[in-house]
């Protein structure tokens, strides 16, 4: 994984090593005599901007720092830049933390030979206190840098050479050398990487880290903080920083379920987002995935291309890596072609069947998607459903067993939760022309799909009789795992419903009848039990009879033929 972000990383036009984008309010405006010539810093922030609220977002240079003193070169707040404490009992600390700023900024001018950073130095040297007026909200927390006529310093390559050169890890007090895991070079390696990951699902706002163990039952062979994985500054620096434009990128990194999903190829592909539909996907797009894949035309192109996926979480200040997915764009494309043939189901009311979005399928098999499906809840599951829509990897069978328990305790089963079901039971590597689960199947002899048949037969009977349909409501969970223990008694408190449709409503007693009939006629008795498996086949039965009894139902009242969906003339007339 870590090689792969690297190359990744390669690719962008990156940042200077050891530079983040950071917001910096305050400019001190010096000539290049430096003389200060605003004694009030330039306030950059714009409250009415949430991007620039605390100031301006500028790349200065940075470095991971906890309870140690750890000045950041010309970008920092006022306690390190001016030796201001926010807080007077801290004052004694402040001015150790200026002191290691001013060091800082003198080795600069010093090693780079740079006259604006003399400029900054000398002035900083002169108790810029003195020479500052600060307004009673002035932020002393805010970072501050400088300017010299109409330079940044910051943005000065000698600057940013320097800031590298101060942090590299062969120059740090007993420096660690060992085998970077990355480019395998024997290397000085890194005890704290020095950047962290920004954006991720349930981590720090200050970042998370991708490498740490602060604690005994992290370390491994006594090697603690980054050393438990070693790696050197150029490595670390390169797969935090392509993992970071992952994170903020708007097509190549998806949020579901408490976890971040980011996905990028080898090499650049003019292609089509390859996960744009997974989550919300457009029935026109999807509908040509599945003709170019099932009807085997021509490779698309780039189909060699290797593609890469990963899924990342918070825990605290550190970043999980929950999911790692290595394969081809013709791989994905594929595995994305079977998921969506696999969940094919037509409509509640019989209508084309419709794709379903990753979100909606997992929200089908929790009580309360809002809170089931948050970082403490069912985070798992949607990384499963992403990693069976990507990879050849089968659906398991606990996703069954948890969307037949949503139908038992909500007694109804939903257009995603059929879906799902089917998905699960249906096989991997099916041809689109061998999937017979997608609408009623009056040929389907089993037993439990035929139970699920049944139950939705009697319980169109008692709602054209009656108007209601409690016989789901009290019954579903009972019929779908023990049928034998109540279809006697349901069949038999249907009769009143068919003898009060035979009076008053000829038409529907009639062809109600005829389907008990199609549907007994292809039954031996009733199970005892059924299993998991099993009902999951009743909930499927249960569904597409509904779904096609509605479409029929409407059908009848548009005057339209149910089997060509074109106008009967002889009903019209009628």
């Amino acid at each position: 994984m870590l090689p792969q972000l690297c190359d990744y990383a390669r690719r962008l036009k990156l940042t200077p090593p050891l530079y983040d984008e950071r917001p910096v309010r305050y400019i001190v405006e010096l000539d290049a005599s430096g003389r200060l010539l605003n004694p009030q810093p330039t306030d950059t922030a714009d409250p009415a901007d949430r991007s620039t609220r605390n100031g301006k977002r500028r790349l200065v240079p940075t470095v991971q720092r906890s309870s140690g003193i750890r000045p950041l070169l010309l970008a920092d707040n006022a306690e390190y830049s001016f030796g201001l404490a926010r807080d007077p009992a801290k004052q004694a600390r402040v001015d150790r933390a200026h002191a290691a700023y001013l060091d800082l900024v003198n080795r600069c001018a010093t090693e780079t030979g740079d006259s604006t950073i003399q400029v900054i130095a000398d002035f900083l040297n002169e108790d810029p206190g003195d020479q500052l007026h600060l307004n009673d909200d002035f932020d002393r927390g805010a970072n501050v840098t400088f300017r010299v006529g109409a330079d940044l310093p910051i943005e000065a390559p000698a600057v940013q050479r320097f800031w590298a050169r101060e942090h590299d890890p062969a120059r740090a007090k007993g420096a660690v050398i060992g085998q970077c895991l990355v480019c395998e070079r024997e290397r000085p390696v890194l005890k704290r990487l020095p950047a962290k990951l920004k954006r991720v699902p349930g981590g720090q706002t200050s970042g998370t880290a991708l490498i740490s163990a602060n604690a005994e039952a992290f370390e491994s062979y006594g090697l603690d903080a980054s050393l438990i994985a070693p790696t050197c500054g150029e490595c670390a620096e390169l797969f935090t920083t392509g993992l970071n434009h992952l994170l903020a990128s708007e097509t190549q990194r998806t949020a579901l379920g408490g976890a971040a999903f980011v996905y990028w190829t080898r090499e650049d592909a003019p292609e089509a987002n390859p996960m744009q539909d997974i989550d919300r996907p457009n029935p026109e797009r999807v509908r040509a995935l599945l003709e170019s894949v099932f009807e085997r035309r021509e490779p698309a192109p780039f189909c060699d291309m290797p593609f890469y996926a990963l899924s990342l979480s918070g825990s605290g200040g550190r970043a999980v890596v929950r999911d790692w997915i290595d394969t081809t764009l013709g791989e994905v494309r594929v595995r994305r072609a079977h998921w969506f043939a696999r969940q094919r189901i037509a409509g509640r009311n019989g209508e084309p069947p419709e794709p379903v979005g990753l979100y909606a399928l997992a929200a089908a098999t929790v009580r309360d998607a809002a809170t089931d499906l948050s970082p403490t809840g069912h985070r798992a599951l949607l990384r499963t459903l992403m990693r069976s829509a990507l990879t050849p990897a089968p659906l398991p069978r606990n996703i069954l067993s948890e969307a037949v328990r949503r139908n038992s305790a909500e007694q109804r089963v939903t257009r995603p939760r059929a879906a799902l079901i089917k998905a699960v039971l249906q096989p991997q590597g099916l041809r689109e022309e061998e999937d017979l689960m997608v609408r009623l199947d009056p040929d389907n002899l089993d037993p439990a799909y035929r139970c699920g048949r049944l139950l939705a037969v009697l319980e169109s009977a008692q709602y054209a009789a009656l108007g209601i349909t409690s016989v789901t409501d009290r019954f579903y969970g009972a019929a779908s795992s023990a049928p034998a223990s109540v279809f006697g008694r349901l069949l038999k408190g249907a009769q009143p419903h068919l003898t009060k449709l035979e009076r008053d409503k000829r038409g529907a007693y009639f062809a109600l009848q005829r389907r008990l009939e199609d549907v007994l006629g292809g039954m031996d008795g009733f199970p005892k039990t059924l299993d998991m498996e099993a009902q999951g086949l009743f909930a499927l039965g249960y569904y597409h009879q509904r779904a096609h009894d509605r479409a029929q139902a409407r059908a009848h009242r548009e005057g339209i033929d149910p089997e060509t969906g074109e106008i009967d003339a002889e009903q019209q007339e009628n």
